[in-house]
C-alpha cells in the first residue's frame, strides 16, 4: 500500500513554532511527520523539509545568521540543490535567505515594532509546488508574528524577481488591492513570500499552520499545505486516496533540549 508524504520539522534552539507546524502535517494533513534536530545531518528520507517560525539561537547577530551554520543545514542545501522541497515560515525564511537559498534580507517592520495579527496576503504565483491549490488573486487570511519581516533587496534584484515571477505571496487588504495601510511591516513590493529561480524553496513570513483550522479563525494556511502534498503526489505517482490515508496522531517527543544543543 502507497504510504503518504513524509515531511521533516527542523528544530532549532529557540524554535516556537515546531509543534503547530507538526501538528498540522500530521494530524490535521494526516502525513507522516518526523522531527529532524538541527545537530543532525540525516534528514531521514523526507520528500519536504519545513524550517518552522521560532527565534533560533535568540536571533542574535540577525534573524537566522546563527542558525545557519548548524549541522542540519549543509543536508538542508544539498537536498534543496538537488530539487527537494523546502519552505521556511517566518524565522525559516529568514535562515533561508542567510544561506543563501533565497534572495533578499529582513530589515525591522517599519514601525519598529513587534507585529502580531492577522493579515491578508494575495496569490501572485499559482503554478508553484506551494501555491498550486490556490488561484491567482486568491487572497488569504494569515497571522504574521515578526519583528524582522520588511523584506529587502536591491532595485536589480527586485526586478529580477518580478521578471522572473518569484513573487509568490503579497501583503494586501481583504480585496486583493496593494495599499500602503495592507503592507504592515513595510516590506518592498508588498512582498510576503518568494521562491527560488528553481521553484522547490519557498519562503514566506505568514504562518500558515496558524491557520489551518477554522478553530482558529481562518484555515486558509490549508492552501500551501494541500499544495506541496497535490506536488508530491503527482511527482511520487502515490494516488491520491492512498496518500490521505488516516494516521494515528501521536506527537513524537523532541530530543533532549538540555546539555545537547
Amino acid at each position: 500500500m502507497n504510504k503518504t508524504m513524509k515531511f521533516g520539522v527542523v528544530v532549532f534552539p529557540g524554535s516556537n513554532c515546531d509543534y503547530d507546524t507538526f501538528h498540522v502535517l500530521q494530524n490535521v494533513r494526516q502525513q507522516e511527520t518526523v522531527f529532524l534536530w538541527h545537530k543532525d545531518s540525516d534528514l531521514q528520507n523526507v520528500d519536504c523539509v519545513v524550517l518552522p517560525g521560532g527565534f533560533s539561537y535568540g536571533d542574535y547577530l540577525r534573524s537566522g545568521a546563527i542558525a545557519r551554520f548548524s549541522p542540519i543545514m549543509a543536508a538542508v542545501k544539498k537536498f534543496a540543490k538537488a530539487g527537494g522541497l523546502v519552505l521556511g515560515i517566518c524565522n525559516g525564511f529568514q535562515i533561508l535567505q542567510e544561506a543563501g537559498l533565497l534572495p533578499g534580507a529582513m530589515l525591522r517592520n517599519k514601525n519598529l515594532k513587534f507585529l502580531c495579527q492577522h493579515v491578508y496576503i494575495r496569490i501572485d504565483n499559482s503554478q508553484t509546488a506551494f501555491s498550486r491549490a490556490g488561484r491567482k488573486n486568491q487572497v488569504l487570511n494569515i497571522p504574521i508574528a515578526h519583528f524582522d519581516g520588511n523584506f529587502y533587496a536591491p532595485p536589480e534584484m527586485l526586478s529580477e524577481l518580478e521578471r522572473k515571477n518569484q513573487i509568490v505571496f503579497r501583503y494586501c487588504d481583504e480585496q486583493g488591492q496593494l495599499t500602503e495601510e495592507a503592507n504592515l511591516n513595510g516590506s518592498l513590493h508588498h512582498i510576503a513570500g518568494v521562491i527560488n529561480e528553481a521553484g522547490n524553496v519557498l519562503g514566506m513570513m505568514p504562518h500558515p499552520e496558524r491557520a489551518s483550522e477554522k478553530i482558529l479563525g481562518s484555515d486558509d494556511g490549508q492552501v500551501i499545505f494541500e499544495s506541496i502534498i497535490n506536488y508530491l503526489e503527482k511527482k511520487t505517482g502515490k494516488g491520491r486516496k492512498e496518500a490521505r490515508q488516516k494516521v494515528k496522531p501521536v506527537v513524537s517527543p523532541l530530543p533532549p533540549l538540555i546539555g545537547n544543543l
